[in-house]
C-alpha cells in the first residue's frame, strides 16, 4: 500500500508519498501550478511511477470547521483527479499544517527562499503522515 499526499494551493501542489508499507509519508516534490491539465498529467505520472494504492488531498477548512471557498476549489480538483486514477481519493482536514510545516522550517533556520520551495511539500507529509497514523490507530489496514 503505497499512499500519495496532496498539498493544493493556488500556486504551488505539495507532493508526498509513503513507504510501500503505508506507515510513514515523506516529501517529495512540489508542482509548480500552472494549469489543472499539466497539473493532472504530473500526478498522475507520480500514481504510475509510485504505483500510488490512494491518494490523500488535504481540505484547507476554515479554523471554525465551516468551509470557504479554498476548499470548494479543492474539491473540484480532488474529483478531476479521482475521475482520472483508478485508486480512492481521499479528502483530510489539512487546518495548520501549513502552519507546523513553516515552524519546522524556521525553527531549523532556513532562509526565506527556502522556506518557500520546501514549505508545501513538507505540508503534504503532514497531512499523508496525518491520515496514515489515523488509519493505523483505527486499525483499517494491516501493518
Amino acid at each position: 500500500m503505497r499512499a500519495l499526499g496532496l498539498d493544493i494551493g493556488s500556486k504551488r501542489i505539495g507532493v508526498a508519498i509513503s513507504d510501500q508499507s503505508g506507515l510513514i509519508g515523506q516529501a517529495l516534490e512540489t508542482i509548480a501550478s500552472t494549469n489543472p491539465e499539466r497539473d493532472l498529467r504530473r500526478i498522475l505520472e507520480i500514481v504510475r511511477d509510485y504505483e500510488v494504492t490512494e491518494i490523500v488531498v488535504g481540505l484547507p477548512y476554515n479554523m471554525d470547521g465551516s468551509e470557504g471557498p479554498q476548499v470548494d476549489k479543492v474539491r473540484k480538483f480532488m474529483d478531476l483527479i479521482a475521475g482520472n486514477v483508478s485508486v480512492p481519493v481521499h479528502g483530510w482536514d489539512e487546518r495548520l499544517t501549513t502552519v507546523a510545516a513553516e515552524r519546522a522550517l524556521l525553527e531549523a533556520d532556513m532562509s526565506r527562499a527556502k522556506r518557500r520551495k520546501l514549505v508545501d511539500k513538507i505540508a503534504a507529509a503532514l497531512i499523508l503522515q496525518g491520515y496514515l497514523d489515523h488509519r493505523r490507530n483505527e486499525g483499517l489496514f494491516a501493518s
